[in-house]
């Protein structure tokens, strides 16, 4: 779990110049047995109208490029 949390981390890290850009950010909560990476948005990522966007676009993709095995991001906030 280690080396997948590892791989995580680095793929939140490639996103967070974007998020920071607009005054957010990201933090990895949790993963799951099955695969459920549970992250928290933060700063102007919490109220964005477009924050589901960011998550299923860039999150997501980013996050599951980088560790096929990740089955769901899920926000928690």
């Amino acid at each position: 779990m280690t080396q997948i949390r590892s791989e995580i981390q680095k793929a939140l890290n490639n996103i967070r110049p974007f998020l920071q850009a607009d005054n957010g950010d990201i933090e990895l909560v949790d993963i799951t047995e099955d695969g459920i990476v549970k992250v928290r948005l933060l700063g102007a990522c919490e109220t964005c109208p477009l924050s589901v966007m960011t998550l299923r676009a860039g999150v997501e993709r980013a996050i599951m490029n980088e560790v096929p095995s990740i089955k769901r991001i899920e926000a928690i906030n």
